[in-house]
């Protein structure tokens, strides 16, 4: 969340930069807030007043006491002072109930190099291949997955619903095949620690990472016991050191966790759903990081590199770009997505999304450092990206790679860890 000092003493910049988003109705919310704030600091400094006095008070109370003298209209006084304090202090507390919720409502502030707008402005950074040429209509992945037996979607709706796709045969072993691939290079090539995590989650780790409360119907929730099929591995691994001091000496933190995702909206309405573009369960393999205020813009260039490199060892055209404030999501301050090219479907699909946070997520997980000594604790800057996400990977490989005869062959560099070379029918 967004310190509330920073509110208070930088409201016009606050207020300007988080325009870029052009979310409706965030200028009121900021505006509610600021008011709050005034109102409980108000109340605030009279009821320390109040406090000072009766402290004061208290002491001649004392004095006159132990003389012997009468004090009973000042003990009644006192009394009925203590009586506004605690009417007073439960108003404080109200105040910053109120101001908490709105806090937890209100988005990251984008970067100073975040473009304003919304997708129409999202920059192209970088292209990386060409889209490849065929002598032949590349075939769509959902028409090679069934021919080749790799696909079934009847069946996974008849077992759960639409969306829910089962990968049969070669096509199951490709994807395990693929998140070994990509843990592997992360954690003997990019230096991240394994983690296998829980799948379902608390309340507070969601809202740790930003998706509640303001994304609850968009998760899977046990009503019973008020825990939650995550929607990403970024959040209980983000969560995992939820609450801790940590030393300057334990980061960077870099972490990487395959999990399957869960989320029950699989996409804009009217968009294409055909297929394993959108759906409501999917595999990924996600890097985390901590690190230091100093070194998180930096970080997310790393990360990102980390997320190209499994494109680049498997030889699918992608690009690479930045999010325009109003494409952000509610907790980045800045992102680069990666978009991988798939032939048959003729799109470029989505495969990762790389983000940093800056003190977003650390606040609302409390999650600190200290530098030294005797130095002020500080929260983490947090980072996070997908490397990659899949079924798209998978739409791009057997999309990229099929031929004219219907197959699809393997990429030379995950061939040997595979045991085959080409997927026929």
């Amino acid at each position: 969340m967004i310190d509330i000092k920073r509110i208070r003493d930088d409201f016009v910049k606050v207020k300007e930069a988080l325009s870029k988003r052009g979310q409706k109705g965030l200028s009121e919310l900021l505006d509610k807030t600021l008011h709050l704030d005034k109102e409980r600091r108000k109340v605030l400094a009279e009821v320390n007043a109040l406090k000072a006095k009766r402290n004061e008070t208290s002491k001649e109370i004392g004095s006159i006491v132990k003389d012997g003298l009468d004090a009973g209209d000042m003990i009644v006084e006192m009394r009925e002072l203590g009586d506004k304090v605690t009417a007073m202090d439960i108003q404080v507390r109200e105040f910053e109930s109120k101001i908490s919720d709105l806090l937890l409502l209100i988005p990251n502030i984008p970067h100073r190099e975040v473009p304003s707008g919304g997708i129409e402005n999202n920059e192209i950074l970088r292209t990386v291949g060409s889209p490849k040429q065929f002598e032949f209509d590349p075939r769509p992945h959902y028409e090679l997955g069934e021919t080749l037996g790799i696909l079934d979607f009847p069946r996974g709706a008849k077992i759960s619903g639409s969306g829910f796709p089962i990968l049969k045969g070669k096509g199951a072993i490709l994807q395990r095949c693929l998140i070994d691939f990509m843990l592997d290079l992360h954690t003997e090539s990019h230096g991240y620690s394994e983690l296998r995590v829980p799948y379902l989650v608390n309340r507070e780790s969601l809202i740790g990472t930003g998706q509640l409360p303001k994304f609850a119907e968009e998760s899977y929730q046990t009503v019973r016991d008020d825990l939650w099929l995550i929607p990403t591995a970024e959040v209980p691994v983000t969560n995992l050191h939820r609450g801790e001091l940590l030393r300057l000496g334990d980061l960077p933190v870099c972490y990487s966790a395959y999990s399957p995702c869960f989320r029950r909206e699989a996409g804009a309405a009217g968009a294409d759903t055909r297929g394993l573009l959108r759906v409501h369960q999917f595999d990924k393999v996600e890097l985390v990081r901590y690190v230091t205020p100093e070194n998180s813009r930096q970080a997310l260039e790393e990360i990102t590199a980390e997320a190209e490199s499994i494109l680049d060892a498997l030889g699918l055209t992608y690009r690479v770009l930045k999010l325009a404030g109003g494409d952000l999501g509610f907790s980045a301050e800045m992102t680069y997505d990666i978009e991988v090219w798939s032939p048959g479907v003729g799109q470029w699909l989505e495969v990762s999304s790389c983000s940093s946070f800056s003190d977003f997520q650390a606040r609302r997980a409390d999650i600190r450092f200290r530098s030294g000594e005797n130095e002020k604790p500080r929260f983490v800057h947090t980072l996070n990206g997908s490397a990659l996400a899949l079924p798209r990977l998978l739409v791009a490989l057997i999309e990229t790679y099929q031929t004219v005869d219907g197959e699809v062959q393997i990429p030379e560099a995950i061939r040997d860890r595979l045991g085959f070379s080409v997927i026929s029918a």
